[in-house]
């Protein structure tokens, strides 16, 4: 079964990309292809596109860069014509200048080079068509969106200092993103006048916050709710489950030798055995599964945002792929992005939709709070007690008055492992529904604080498994809570 199929471009669908883990399908998936052209790419400290400090002038490559503008309209003005000021949560100037012709703030240019500008797909390509309309008076629109500068900029100067290949996105309860960080980035000053780049949107310093991978075992947040939903409490567990020629194996199955061992729900989660996820969604099947997963996680279908849509995948074939489903492997794929939100409806219930307009000229653009997802009350406690456990676990500390629950997720991809830790800073005086109405200045009263960490380079690190990047996130915790 084939039930959601990201969305590829024309001129990739000939490839495909081999999975590390056993099953029996395939796939031409957009983000894979696209970070496997980038491989051919000049990664050299001379490259201005990887040279997240550097002044100098462009590269022949960025120079030469063609851009894509088929997406277009045909109305647009031609480059003399005005294009309104990009402005951050506080007001800090991020981008300005006429259309075709953008000025980037020394002060935060690499930091939201590969999140904001035209080149890398971002906000003021996003927002054009708000960008390039003009207010009564006939001056360009500006915009402010809810990120803060100076937080973005601390932990990309925090992920370039302790080498965190990949990405952190930090949201507020109300959907809107306080800071969405990918590293490495790279200088758009140094870039060749252009609206779009291919390996700039989506190459080694593209937005991998917006990207989609194997997410691991974060997944298990939804496997959790599900497997409650259909009362699997109780099973089986043998460290390494063989079936039709292939096997499951439990990331402690060499060091465990308790096994086999009758596992409950709670023991599954809090000590992520895929075992169990795997032969729960094997006695639920692949229907009921693939249900549940839109409808109370808004999975299955396209989640339409002010910034461009969350296009999750996955794709059923056969039983294999229905297991490996269960804990975020096969054709599972999704984005920092996706899972902050995930993240926030784990720990209050509900699943708003992500958000970075701020205002238009001053007037709120967004509410925030907007509900598109909910778990049903019964099936809240288990999950929210395990995320409790996990966070426990981690030996993480976060500041009084807040409490810490978490899933970790260690995800076999394409680009080798990668490590995740989808968590929530949860303010123990804040319901998680309290409306700010664009005005974000006192949010720490009550406010909370979900983060999500991916690293794709842990080997560079000494990590094995996604538990012990705990002390990267530690550092994630003070940078974006501290402050």
């Amino acid at each position: 079964m084939n039930y959601k199929f990201q969305k590829t471009l024309s001129f990739i669908t000939a490839y495909s990309i081999l999975l590390t883990s056993a099953s029996c399908g395939s796939r031409v998936e957009r983000n894979s292809v696209r970070t496997e052209i980038s491989d051919t790419a000049d990664t050299s400290e001379e490259n201005s596109f990887a040279t997240a400090n550097s002044h100098d002038s462009p590269s022949e490559t960025g120079a030469s860069a063609a851009a894509d503008n088929s997406s277009y309209p045909a109305s647009e003005p031609p480059k003399s014509a005005s294009k309104g000021s990009i402005y951050d949560t506080d007001g800090r100037l991020l981008i300005s200048g006429e259309y075709g012709k953008r000025v980037y703030a020394d002060d935060y240019a690499v930091s939201f080079g590969n999140v904001a500008t035209e080149m890398s797909d971002g906000y003021d390509r996003a927002f054009n068509d708000i960008l390039i309309s003009s207010d009564n008076s006939g001056t360009a629109n500006c915009i402010a969106v809810t990120l803060d500068a100076e937080v973005q900029n601390a932990v990309y100067s925090y992920m370039q200092t302790n080498n965190i290949k990949g990405a952190c996105v930090a949201m507020r309860t109300d959907g809107s993103i306080l800071a969405q960080v990918s590293y490495p980035s790279y200088d758009p000053r140094t870039v060749s006048e252009t609206k779009y780049d291919e390996e700039l949107a989506w190459g080694e310093f593209g937005n991998k916050a917006f990207q989609n991978y194997e997410p691991g075992s974060c997944f298990k947040i939804m496997s959790e709710v599900i497997a409650d939903k259909h009362g699997v409490f109780s099973l089986t567990d043998e460290g390494e489950w063989e079936f039709d020629g292939t096997s499951i194996v439990n990331w402690d199955y060499e060091t465990n030798f308790s096994y086999p061992i009758e596992r409950s729900l709670s023991s599954a989660f809090v000590n992520s055995s895929n075992i169990f996820f795997a032969k729960a969604f094997d006695l639920i099947g692949s229907d009921a599964v693939l249900s549940d997963l839109d409808s109370i996680f808004h999975f299955v279908t396209d989640i339409k945002c002010d910034f461009g849509d969350l296009q999750n995948n996955i794709e059923i074939y056969c039983n294999d792929d229905l297991r490996r489903t269960a804990f975020g492997q096969a054709y599972v794929l999704t984005s920092p992005i996706y899972l902050t939100a995930l993240g926030r409806e784990a720990v209050f219930g509900d699943m708003v939709r992500p958000f970075v307009l701020q205002n238009i000229n001053g007037k709120t653009a967004s509410a925030g709070n907007e509900v598109i997802a909910s778990i049903p009350e019964e099936l809240r406690y288990n999950l929210l007690e395990g995320m409790n456990a996990v966070g426990g676990n981690l030996s993480v500390y976060v500041p009084d008055g807040y409490s810490l629950y978490a899933k970790t997720g260690t995800a076999e991809t394409w680009l080798g492992d990668f490590l995740y830790i989808t968590g929530c800073v949860k303010n123990n005086n804040g319901t998680g529904m309290e409306s700010y109405n664009g005005n974000y200045s006192n949010y720490a009263e009550n406010g909370s604080y979900i983060i999500v960490m991916m690293v794709q380079n842990p080997g560079d690190h000494g990590f094995e498994f996604a538990s012990e990047s705990a002390s990267l996130y530690q550092g994630l915790i003070n940078t974006i809570v501290g402050s």
